[in-house]
């Protein structure tokens, strides 16, 4: 058979060639290995600062805002300023109906001139009182020398006694009555007094200079204050001045402190930044659906006017930085090859870390790209961006961060290859 296959070739050399050329490229295509269809992106170690933030969201609020009431019942007449009005400390707002108030007034006025009179009239009693007094007293002098000397006998003088403890009494009578009047006028004059200042509130004024954001009322418009102050207007007392109330979660709020550096945006303008400081971290929780929060209170400038009170701020509280350090991409902190291509335990020559606290590990591009080296590093600040290297690295070398897919984009993104393997 061998024979026969030589002569074969012999006879068809072309052929016998081509056969050839295809069974190695057949074997060929089986024995050679298969290239890898993804890269390892690397960044290199540099120097420069890390800063770690913390992320909250809140809403932008006026510095002072004043909830302007009614403590008069009636309905509204008048209304002078609408929203956005600026006003001035004492200009008029709203005016109340007055009418009710005012017969109150005229009412209060009537009762004090008749206590008035009152008094004058107890007042002249007590003059009659007195006068009569002195005339019993000195009838009954009289009628005790008399009885003393024994021209009048016991009867009279006990007549003319009894007549002296009715002009003391009626004297004491006189006298309780013109406290009593006394009495009604100070009433009187405190119930004109009320009646007068509620004349006065039905006049709304602002009690301070400001901007009016919100109106609750139109001309008749009822408002009823009974057991609680019905709001019209609220007036944001200075609005270059604003605050951002910011809710911390309590896993974060350990790092707040007052005077920490802020920078936020707002959707309204999301192209700009702007920066604020922390004024107050409120001791007390905010708990919603079993989450913990705190809110942390923020001053901002506000000269330009851009800022308007309700704007959702996404704020970022920097609460701390290192300055030129070495740092690495924290995002090389997660990162792990793929299994097949990390280094065997035998070959891992690292310091070995201690039980129950592993040392972090970055994975830095060697020799051959499909190779990774590990390498047990030391670390600081831990920042969103980039973490503080103390030892291990040094500024040049090419940490592992992320794979990148060679395959085409359809069939990556169905077997999502890239930083599938970022957990180790």
């Amino acid at each position: 058979m061998l024979t026969t296959f030589i002569s074969w070739t012999k006879r068809h050399p072309i052929w016998s060639v081509l056969i050839a050329l295809v069974l190695l490229f057949i074997v060929y295509r089986i024995v050679r290995p298969t290239p890898p269809d993804y890269v390892y992106v690397s960044e290199a170690v540099t120097r420069g600062d890390v800063i770690r933030k913390v992320s909250a969201s809140g809403k932008v609020r006026a510095l002072n805002t004043i909830k302007v009431g009614a403590e008069v019942s009636g309905q509204i007449t008048k209304v002078y300023v609408d929203f956005n009005s600026p006003v001035q400390a004492g200009q008029v707002l709203a005016e109340i109906d007055p009418t009710r108030v005012r017969a109150r007034v005229e009412q209060s006025e009537a009762q004090v001139a008749v206590a008035r009179a009152n008094l004058q009239q107890t007042a002249a009693n007590v003059a009659r009182a007195r006068a009569e007094l002195e005339i019993q007293e000195r009838d009954f002098d009289r009628q005790k020398a008399l009885a003393e000397r024994g021209f009048v006998s016991k009867a009279g003088l006990d007549i003319a006694q009894s007549k002296l403890n009715s002009a003391r009494n009626a004297l004491q009578v006189a006298l309780a009555q013109t406290q009593s009047g006394g009495a009604q006028i100070r009433q009187g004059n405190a119930e004109l007094s009320s009646a007068t200042l509620d004349l006065k509130r039905t006049v709304i004024v602002a009690p301070a200079s400001g901007v009016i954001i919100n109106k609750l009322v139109e001309p008749g418009t009822t408002v009823a204050a009974s057991f609680q102050t019905p709001n019209l207007f609220e007036i944001a007392a200075d609005t270059t001045k604003m605050q951002v109330e910011a809710s911390v979660d309590e896993a974060d709020i350990g790092q707040i402190r007052e005077g920490q550096m802020v920078s936020f945006t707002v959707d309204s303008y999301p192209d700009d930044v702007f920066k604020a400081k922390v004024r107050q971290v409120r001791q007390a929780p905010v708990e919603a659906q079993n989450v913990v929060s705190y809110l942390v209170i923020i001053d901002v400038d506000n000269v330009n006017g851009k800022l308007l009170p309700g704007m959702t701020a996404n704020v970022e509280i920097i609460t701390d930085v290192r300055k030129n350090v070495t740092r690495v991409p924290t995002n090389a902190m997660r990162f792990r090859p793929r299994l097949a291509d990390r280094p065997k335990p035998a070959a891992d020559k690292s310091e070995p870390a201690k039980k129950g606290n592993p040392r972090p590990k970055v994975y830095l591009l060697g020799d051959d790209p499909y190779r990774p080296v590990r390498r047990d590093i030391r670390t600081g600040l831990q920042g969103e961006e980039y973490t503080e290297v103390v030892s291990g690295l040094k500024k040049g070398d090419k940490v592992l961060v992320r794979t990148k897919s060679l395959k085409p984009k359809k069939e990556a993104d169905d077997s999502a290859d890239e930083d599938d393997n970022a957990a180790s």
